[in-house]
């Protein structure tokens, strides 16, 4: 009978040995934005996940091009199991079947118990897509570049006679067009029901061509801050996590203007045809619970989307600096915001695209 027991001991720990060497095999690859804002994922979700499962992590950067993922699953290779996008890539992919579409039911409740569904900001689940965050696009300047008036507002990024100097800029028509239109006296809330005519875009790349010869242009969210820093532009657009990230972090003089901010969110998205779809939804699962969305927010600037982590968001990682302030959705910050119209660019990005390669080309 003791021989008995000590087999069966010796039986269950081996297959638990077995299990624990399985999961330590296991790996899933996870591709973000890069710089401070991974950073916040890798402290707030990779490194409890691989403590608690066992499951490592391979974290790659990319400068937001979807491609990839089209040719991954378009030839059965698909080698990026789980990938940060943005929501209107997250819904053009999804109508293109190219994405695992995600059961809310599969999500964990909130801390509170409250169902997923019920728990997280509305606009923030899809069909092919799980949110995380709540981010602006705004525009940032140095300090200590301008001795006397400061830049408060969207026309100021654009009067380069009243404020000289080079313009950091993404390399994408997105948010380019919005800015102009406000910097042009368009209401924020009038926007996009100005871009969906003809004659609004066309007003938007006039805007545009008055900072054409002063634009630095950046592709990667680590860049504008880089771009302040180095002195390459007094001034450039970019996310407001990076650079509260430079100020805080590096002790940059870099200032944040809120004014015509465009708030957005970001989501996981499941490349479909992963041969780690299992582990791949386990970490979704773990990083979009309520502790994991507002540990985020110890390390970046971005507000959590689910409604029972934003209480739990207190300090900065060094204790000292209280987050509330800093998020996008501050009601400081938000007086004059506009939030991205996902539709408009679902079914307008290729379009505006190849017009803005053709007015880059100009």
């Amino acid at each position: 009978m003791k021989q008995w027991k000590l087999l069966g001991a010796t039986a269950v720990a081996a297959v638990l040995a077995v299990s624990y060497a399985s999961a330590q095999q296991k790996s899933i690859t996870v591709v973000s934005w890069g710089g401070a804002y991974t950073k916040s994922q890798v402290e707030a979700y990779h490194k409890p996940f691989i403590a608690k499962t066992g499951i490592q992590i391979k974290s790659e950067d990319y400068d937001g091009n979807v491609a990839p993922i089209k040719a991954q699953v378009q030839t059965n290779k698909v080698t990026w199991d789980v990938v940060d996008v943005e929501l209107a890539d997250a819904m053009r992919m999804c109508d293109e079947g190219l994405l695992e579409k995600i059961n809310p039911k599969s999500l964990l409740a909130g801390a509170d118990g409250k169902p997923a569904a019920e728990d997280f900001i509305k606009g923030t689940l899809h069909d092919c897509g799980v949110a995380t965050i709540i981010w602006s696009t705004v525009y940032a300047y140095d300090a200590s570049k301008f001795s006397g008036a400061k830049p408060s507002t969207m026309a100021d990024f654009f009067d380069t006679k009243k404020f000289p100097g080079k313009r950091g800029v993404r390399k994408v028509p997105k948010n380019n067009l919005e800015f102009a239109l406000m910097a042009d006296g368009v209401p924020a809330a009038d926007v996009y029901k100005v871009m969906k005519t003809k004659e609004g875009v066309e007003r938007a790349f006039k805007k545009l061509d008055t900072i054409k010869n002063d634009v630095v242009w950046w592709t990667a969210g680590a860049q504008p801050p880089q771009l302040l820093g180095d002195g390459q532009v007094v001034m450039t657009t970019a996310y407001n996590g990076r650079i509260f990230d430079a100020a805080l972090k590096d002790n940059k003089p870099f200032t944040i203007v809120w004014d015509g901010q465009i708030w957005d969110i970001d989501l996981w998205v499941l490349p479909k045809g992963s041969s780690n779809k299992d582990a791949a939804m386990e970490f979704l699962k773990f990083s979009t619970s309520t502790q994991a969305l507002a540990d985020q927010a110890k390390w970046i600037a971005y507000a959590p989307a689910r409604t029972s982590s934003i209480p739990l968001v207190a300090k900065y990682n060094d204790g000292k600096t209280d987050m509330a302030p800093h998020m996008p959705t501050a009601p400081a910050n938000f007086k004059n915001a506009v939030q991205n119209d996902f539709v408009f660019w679902a079914d307008k990005q290729d379009e505006l695209t190849k017009q803005f390669n053709a007015w880059l080309a100009k």
